[in-house]
């Protein structure tokens, strides 16, 4: 049964509901630890008389256990359900690696050098999106990196013209999303996530709001660490991932172009992180980042795998990025953040930036949730607009 699915929110409902009834009619048999005696009459308001016993206690024990653990399953599938943070069993209990190994990636020459570098086309197979909550216009591949060793899903939406025949010979450019730590590929989609077609669609077909192929790839990829989308030695090269293997594969399956220009990043919370880094750290990669409630430092997420490496620290900050950058990247901003949530961190970038880059900021009052987020997916997109045009 889905993790996130309704049927497994009913379930929990029912079970506690089940719980409480069971520690009801225990209780109301006169079995919270006494044993009945016999001759032994009521006395009082409705007390037994009897003797205590070992095995009264421990039923009323496991009674009252039994109706905690079915409460905060209710409260853990509801928040999980709301947050989309764990899309399965294997996220939540970290029984799937998606590491297969760590090699030394390459050399680097940006999006294009990839594309020229004779390697084998990326041939990708979907299917229909594992989570219920993802809408059936979401395909779904699973990718092995040829870079970094990493596997994983990765969700692919289309435009409503890229299947028109009038764009048969149109290229569309293309926005990575990526989700916080710990989230799923599901996050950006469905009414409980960031419910991102719902909310564009209309507004593509309308032409208030460019195009853009939507590309979720997974950016969660070990257990209780979050890697800061960074290639950390030995462990992970999740930067890798995200920034070449998942754009290749696209640029192997999609109507898109190899230039910079046509390519942006979003994200919230690490995922806002981890947008500003692979922009600012690959301005030959990407023109632009939307960045929700995201920190620049990145002991701003307790589990980093970068925060506890003194070099890794310092390059996976984007601040550090921009400040020693050879020249300004060519890169925007979109940011947005409250001012104890992200926006002392916007602030600093803006500051810090020197033309060709700019930086936009977003003064929020919501909390760090999704509910705070969702409703910037659309004034954030029509910002994006305004940088990556319609195609032509």
């Amino acid at each position: 049964m889905e993790l996130t699915g309704t049927p497994f929110f009913i379930l929990t409902i029912v079970l506690f509901v089940a719980s409480i009834a069971l520690a009801l009619a225990y209780w109301g048999r006169g079995r919270g630890g006494y044993a009945e005696v016999p001759g032994g009459r009521r006395r009082g308001r409705g007390r037994r008389t009897g003797a205590a016993t070992p095995l009264g206690y421990l039923g009323s024990f496991a009674t009252v256990l039994l109706c905690q653990f079915t409460a905060i399953a209710v409260v853990f599938t509801w928040v999980n359900d709301d947050n989309q943070l764990y899309a399965n069993w294997d996220d939540l209990l970290g029984t799937t690696s998606h590491v297969r190994s760590v090699p030394v990636p390459p050399k680097d020459n940006g999006l294009a050098g990839d594309q020229k570098s004779g390697t084998p086309k990326v041939v990708a197979s979907f299917h229909a999106p594992s989570s219920d909550a993802v809408p059936r216009d979401v395909k779904e591949t699973d990718l092995k990196g040829k870079l970094s060793g990493v596997d994983g899903e990765v969700l692919v939406w289309t435009p409503p013209q890229y299947d028109d025949p009038a764009y048969k010979d149109k290229n569309f450019p293309v926005v990575e999303l990526l989700a916080g730590y710990p989230g799923s590929t599901s996050t950006w989609y469905g009414d409980t996530g960031m419910n991102v077609t719902k909310q564009l669609e209309p507004l593509m077909k309308s032409g208030q709001i460019t195009p853009f192929i939507l590309v979720t790839p997974r950016v969660n990829l070990l257990q209780n660490a979050d890697t800061g989308c960074a290639d950390v030695p030995g462990k992970v090269n999740a930067e890798t991932w995200l920034s070449r293997d998942v754009p290749q594969m696209v640029l192997d399956n999609f109507r898109t172009t190899a230039s910079p220009d046509q390519w942006a990043v979003a994200g919230y919370s690490a995922g806002a992180h981890c947008a500003a880094l692979l922009a600012l750290g690959h301005p030959d990669r990407y023109r632009a980042a939307i960045a929700m409630s995201g920190y620049n430092d990145p002991s701003g997420e307790s589990d980093s795998l970068t925060a506890k490496d003194p070099k890794l620290s310092q390059t996976s900050n984007p601040l550090y990025l921009l400040t020693h950058a050879a020249t300004p990247p060519n890169v925007s901003l979109w940011m947005s953040g409250r001012k104890t949530d992200g926006l002392p961190d916007a602030t600093a970038l803006q500051q810090a930036a020197k033309p060709p880059t700019s930086v936009t900021q977003v003064e929020t009052t919501g909390a760090h949730l999704m509910s705070t987020w969702r409703p910037l997916v659309v004034p954030s997109f029509k910002w994006l607009s305004g940088i990556i045009p319609a195609p032509k």
